[in-house]
């Protein structure tokens, strides 16, 4: 990908609530199966935390510390107006920084929390290099795309076997889990409507404004044919597939 691809990326999705499906309920659902109580003082880091869709959701629902880490500074200069706009600026630090260079001190963490985005260094690869910031015993809480049944039809095979060859079913995601040093607790499907209605109409409805920044833009009018093909194939093939949320502690 290259740079201007990127900008014109981080353009499109900088202005939208989410950068992938999930939903309030849904988040709420996970906190809920990970016991975090709001009586509780936690630290949290928030990786891959975009425009901060969860990551306010956290510091309003939780006595927390917020760590809201992502590689893009569009999005955590995003993220920290809509703190501010929240009030909830004093519980939340940013981190401009990628989620395979991470700061963070052994065990310095009671929560680790990766809505749709453990995917860009590999689910494995997170797991393993995250588990050593958690505490014993500390809460691993991610989404991941994963197949929700065991066959599928060869198209959205070959679709997502090129965009992310570590796609797999549920059972194969809590395997790796557990042997990367979690014991799951918990495990759920995004529902359609964390697609559609969170995610893919709100980024619809600013496709006419991006490509007009951008008019005439091969690469804008790319991005958008990309977009409005992946919207398509979800629409065909959602029985096949979502995110999966899985929730975990640090086996120690």
């Amino acid at each position: 990908m290259d740079d201007a691809y990127l900008a014109q990326l981080v353009d499109l999705h900088k202005r939208q609530k989410r950068q992938g499906p999930g939903g309030e309920a849904e988040t709420g659902r996970a906190m809920a199966l990970a016991n975090l109580q709001k009586s509780e003082p936690l630290r949290i880091a928030d990786i891959g935390c975009g425009t901060g869709a969860s990551t306010l959701q956290l510091a309003n629902s939780l006595n927390a510390e917020i760590t809201a880490v992502d590689f893009l500074p569009e999005f955590i200069e995003a993220l920290k107006d809509n703190a501010e706009a929240g009030g909830l600026s004093e519980k939340i630090k940013t981190l401009e920084c990628s989620m395979e260079q991470l700061p963070f001190a052994e065990e310095e963490y009671d929560v680790i929390w990766s809505e749709g985005a453990i995917y860009n260094m590999g689910f494995e690869k997170g797991l393993n290099e995250w588990r050593r910031f958690l505490k014993p015993g500390g809460a691993l809480i991610v989404s991941e795309i994963t197949w929700i049944t065991n066959t599928r039809p060869s198209e959205i095979q070959h679709y997502w076997d090129a965009a992310y060859p570590e796609i797999a079913t549920a059972s194969s995601k809590i395997e790796i889990l557990e042997k990367s040093g979690y014991s799951p607790i918990g495990y759920f499907v995004l529902p359609e409507s964390c697609w559609l209605e969170s995610y893919y109409r709100p980024l619809q409805d600013g496709f006419p404004a991006f490509l007009a920044r951008h008019k005439d833009d091969e690469t804008a009018t790319s991005i958008i044919e990309a977009e409005i093909n992946e919207i398509a194939l979800y629409k065909k093939y959602k029985s096949y597939y979502s995110y999966g949320v899985y929730v975990a502690r640090k086996f120690d």
